[in-house]
């Protein structure tokens, strides 16, 4: 569905992001997007989503070029949801709502839409009436992925989409993402710290660090506590440079 061919981003004042990114994404991949803190996941989600545009390589989407699509089409086919959204001061009904009634969707219709989504992400009736400004992060971070699954995508890119959800809520939301992808409704790609949801969630792994592919190896392949300890060492390294 996606492929990814020596992708490389570099910013205007020269400093690369991403290093000859190249891999293929089949269709109902749980793909989770590992990295320490800069390592480039975030950056990639965005290049996937045309929130920017790689500086060498290629991307296609089904075998298409992705710059010979309108971004709007292509947003369309591939949804992203960031660690921080925003629903545009709206309640988060309307802000669920908001992309079906862009679709044209009759009223009745975006109802039923939004009703079984809700059900099965089960957001509280109460979250549904408060405003922007009235919902935690963690709230925002329900009613926004909600938003993106109502228009059920091709391709769904999660940036973090449990950071701020309770534990809870945080395994009942990569259960039913696990189950989406696993049924062949959706492909997810999904860059997540939080390492033990993420063997939860994934069929395979990317591992990412300064912005270079380091492994992209299916999910039982992985050795997760050498990967737990090098992002560890990693922050720690961070840290003592930033003091």
């Amino acid at each position: 569905m996606l492929t990814l061919e020596r992708v490389s981003l570099t910013t205007k004042l020269g400093q690369q992001i991403l290093k000859d990114i190249s891999f293929e994404v089949q269709a109902g991949d749980r793909l989770a997007i590992l990295g320490a803190t800069g390592s480039g996941k975030t950056s990639l989600l965005r290049l996937l989503n045309r929130l920017g545009e790689p500086t060498n390589g290629s991307i296609y989407l089904e075998g298409q070029d992705y710059r010979t699509l309108q971004a709007i089409e292509l947003r369309r086919q591939v949804t992203l949801v960031l660690q921080e959204p925003k629903l545009l001061g709206m309640t988060g009904r309307d802000a669920i709502a908001y992309p079906l009634k862009l679709r044209g969707m009759k009223p009745p219709e975006i109802s039923q839409r939004l009703s079984t989504w809700i059900e099965q992400l089960r957001i509280p009736q109460q979250w549904l009436d408060r405003s922007e400004i009235q919902l935690s992060g963690g709230q925002r971070q329900a009613i926004a992925l909600c938003r993106a699954l109502v228009v059920q995508p091709k391709i769904l890119l999660l940036d973090e989409p449990t950071s701020a959800l309770d534990i809870g809520r945080a395994s009942h939301t990569i259960g039913l993402l696990s189950e989406l992808a696993s049924s062949g409704q959706m492909t997810i790609l999904m860059a997540n710290h939080q390492l033990d949801l993420a063997r939860e969630f994934s069929n395979r792994v990317l591992h990412l660090q300064g912005g270079e592919l380091m492994q992209d190896l299916p999910a039982n392949q992985i050795n997760w506590e050498r990967l737990r300890e090098t992002f560890a060492a990693l922050s720690q390294q961070a840290l003592e440079e930033w003091e």
